[in-house]
């Protein structure tokens, strides 16, 4: 591609019918987390039984129409779906590596759909809980894998205009279940809301079947032949391939297997058997590659970014948006949420090729200025009830987030280590974001009103601001343009420890 090529002219010629399917069927699962994150938000207060008023719209059946509830067991109903999302963050690394992205993808489905259920029938927090569990195990594996097999299928000269499509799917996510509760918050209407999400699971269980393994997964584990087979069908029959399959770094020639083995295509959505006699590229484990001081720095780097995505607030505004400015706002808290979110898709769409154009790390520290800023100035405006500035301040801050802090975090561990980390490093990262989503979901609610309630919570998430925008400055390396992980580090000794490994 030219350098001076026009963005939209590279992707008409790289990104085929089948490849936009892909990239669909495999979003899903990223729209389940924003959806799952959000769901909770508008029809909070006739779940949890506050408000009578909104109960007028009921389903059939013995459903009741709500859940009786505090703030604190409130508070443990939304936060659960973190831990779900840690301990699938976890598992979904060494996963996706030793089976597969493809069967990996499939799997959490099922948690999808199962979690939905239990969540959409529903009559006591315990089960409520239970479902949110289950599914955030699903969203855990889904934003471990989902930009792994993207990073891997994309165009390489548009793989952070497509990465960013893991934060653009969890956007739209988000919008659907804050109109979904604009519209179903009477009632026991709320349940529609949580079953919308299963029927969603079924129909990613559906697509997938339809979808390819990784290339490169299928290069390194399997046969880099059919490999190469998947890739020519994902780019279109008369691309030149050529590029990417040396970028594998695997010698096709130790496969002895015969042509017309090599010139059978598997078809769609099939899972190729291990070969025994395929290169096999050794993987790296979560613990292994924290021993590893040729690891530990990009691990260090991609838990950092994700502990900025999340302790800079933004869930705040998604999960408790409409009752935190409700006290200020109560005619127009939640149209104003929805109108945030559909804010949040835009900008993050608009932004999405800002990345390979300025750069990985520009992108963060420019979106951490703006979310710090706007935190501190949304704290101002809640305790002072400047209603004007706490409505500009929530836009500004969600458009700061979509910069950088949304979309790049999940493209980095690709960038950072070998494919042989990858599964590991993108694991501890996505633990870690978590671990940090649980400590804003399940502590914002008590400390704004230990604080008094008056948004002074907002100075804490300004002040995290402040020191892991400091720390990603000085630690963090810049990816774009590079052409291999030595380059990005600026050090041989990975190369030859990569050798030892493979």
């Amino acid at each position: 591609m030219a350098q001076d090529e026009p963005l939209y002219k590279s992707l008409i010629r790289d990104t085929t019918a089948y490849f936009a399917y892909i990239l669909i069927a495999t979003t899903l699962g990223p729209f389940q987390f924003g959806f799952h994150l959000a769901e909770l938000n508008a029809p909070r207060d006739v779940l949890t039984c506050k408000n009578s008023s909104l109960r007028q719209s009921s389903l059939a059946g013995s459903f009741p129409d709500c859940i009786p509830m505090n703030t604190t067991q409130f508070s443990v109903v939304t936060s659960i779906f973190t831990l779900g999302g840690f301990i699938g963050a976890l598992t979904a690394g060494p996963s996706c590596n030793k089976y597969g992205r493809l069967l990996t993808m499939r799997m959490k489905t099922i948690s999808f759909v199962l979690g939905s259920a239990l969540e959409t029938f529903a009559t006591n927090i315990p089960v409520l809980c239970f479902g949110r569990l289950i599914s955030g195990l699903g969203c855990g594996a889904a934003i471990v894998v989902v930009p792994i097999y993207i990073a891997e299928v994309a165009p390489p000269k548009e793989k952070g205009l497509f990465g960013a499509f893991t934060q653009i799917s969890i956007n739209l996510g988000i919008l659907a279940a804050q109109l979904l509760g604009y519209f179903m918050s009477k009632g026991n209407l709320w349940r529609i809301i949580l079953a919308v999400a299963g029927v969603v699971g079924l129909i990613q269980l559906a697509a997938l079947f339809l979808v390819p393994e990784s290339p490169k997964w299928l290069a390194e584990h399997r046969s880099p032949q059919t490999a190469r087979q998947v890739l020519q069908r994902i780019r279109g029959h008369k691309a030149n391939v050529d590029a990417e399959v040396k970028a594998w770094n695997i010698d096709a020639s130790v496969n002895d297997i015969s042509e017309e083995e090599a010139l059978l295509s598997a078809p769609p959505g099939s899972h190729p058997a291990p070969n025994p006699k395929a290169a096999a590229t050794s993987t790296i484990g979560i613990w292994e590659a924290l021993a590893r001081p040729t690891y530990r720095p990009a691990i260090i780097a991609v838990i950092a970014v994700m502990f900025a995505q999340q302790l800079t607030g933004i869930n705040s505004i998604i999960m408790y948006s409409v009752s935190l400015l409700s006290a200020l706002l109560p005619t127009t808290a939640s149209l104003l949420i929805v109108f945030v979110s559909a804010l949040n898709v835009v900008v993050t769409t608009l932004c999405a090729p800002l990345s390979d154009r300025i750069g990985r790390k520009t992108c963060i520290l420019l979106s951490i200025v703006g979310t710090g800023t706007c935190s501190v100035l949304l704290a101002l405006a809640l305790n002072f009830a400047i209603k004007p500035l706490a409505a500009a301040a929530t836009l500004v801050f969600v458009a700061s987030f979509a910069v950088g802090l949304g979309p790049v975090p999940f493209i980095l561990a690709n960038e950072l280590v070998g494919p042989e980390a990858v599964g590991a490093t993108q694991s501890c990262g996505l633990a870690a974001n978590w671990v940090a989503n649980f400590c804003v979901s399940m502590f914002f609610p008590i400390v704004d009103l230990a604080l008094g309630g008056s948004g002074k919570v907002y100075f804490v998430f300004a002040g995290f601001a402040v020191v892991l925008g400091g720390f990603i400055a000085w630690w963090v390396p810049e990816t774009r343009g590079k052409s291999g992980v030595e380059e990005v580090w600026g050090r041989r000794g990975l190369g030859r420890e990569r050798e030892r490994v493979e």
